[in-house]
């Protein structure tokens, strides 16, 4: 029994008073010179422990997840579809909240449907992510000549070409891919363009975060913000439904470079010299 220690009653008070100025255990042990952990818990009994104390718990936030979805009437399946924890970690988070009312048979098979579904969708993405890996290994270090066959073709894919009836012999190169940017800037550096050469623009649409989508560039290119040229806003067609919103939306980079016309013709010999030693291949 508690009481049964002969300084019980004249510790108890001064612990409990301790715990509640917001002490430790160990430190109420070392206040007191107490050397007996059994006679430290009885003390301590019925006295809750200051908040500081308690250690962090990484899933406090699914358990308060739980149970607000609980309180919403969801059953337990339909949660862990939510929250992808386990049964057992939410019927103890939530097992004194009230029970709802129990499925029909159509929703019982929507939610073995809705499994099965979510299980496919995981293998699939797991099969793709295999393939994109095992595609990308076999790539490894580029040498110069395979970079400058590779910019030379993204840039008459993606770069402004020359034309009859209009001249256009300078480089202008126009994308909305990071990565695309930085093997263009790449294959740049080979043919020894210098960084003093270069004009960057961005170009994005007026519903968008302008200043991040500039501070986003700049970063990826290695300027200040400042030294980029003024950002040109495309006007937002209200009848165009469009998907390239939210955060992750920078519009495209523009770079054009100077005294560039000498680089273009080289770019256009280059790539039907592709054209043609693809021609000899077949």
């Amino acid at each position: 029994m508690p009481h049964d220690h002969p300084d019980y009653e004249a510790l108890r008070p001064h612990a409990v008073a301790l715990r509640r100025t917001g002490l430790s255990r160990r430190q109420i042990r070392d206040r007191l010179n107490l050397h007996n952990n059994d006679l430290l818990n009885r003390l301590l009994d019925g006295t809750p422990p200051p908040e500081w104390t308690k250690r962090p718990n990484a899933k406090d936030d699914q358990r308060a997840r739980a149970r607000e979805l609980r309180t919403q009437g969801l059953t337990y399946d339909q949660i862990q579809l939510e929250l992808g924890c386990s049964k057992s970690s939410i019927s103890l988070w939530v097992r004194d909240l009230p029970k709802p009312p129990r499925r029909s048979p159509s929703e019982q098979a929507r939610i073995a449907s809705r499994k099965r579904w979510d299980h496919e969708l995981a293998v699939r993405d797991e099969e793709r992510q295999r393939t994109k890996d095992a595609a990308e290994a076999e790539v490894d270090t580029l040498s110069d000549r395979e970079l400058l066959f590779a910019g030379a073709a993204l840039y008459w894919a993606e770069g402004m070409k020359d034309k009859s009836y209009a001249r256009r012999e300078h480089i202008v190169f126009v994308n909305s891919d990071p990565g695309v940017i930085e093997v263009f800037l790449a294959w740049l550096r080979l043919l020894g363009v210098e960084p003093e050469r270069l004009r960057y623009c961005v170009m994005i649409h007026v519903t968008a975060d302008v200043a991040a989508a500039e501070h986003y560039w700049a970063d990826l290119v290695g300027v200040d913000v400042a030294a980029l040229q003024k950002t040109t806003i495309k006007k937002h067609n209200p009848k165009t439904v469009r998907k390239n919103t939210g955060a992750g939306y920078y519009g495209c980079l523009v770079i054009r470079v100077l005294q560039s016309a000498d680089l273009y013709r080289r770019i256009e010999g280059w790539w039907y010299g592709i054209v043609l030693g693809a021609k000899r291949a077949a």
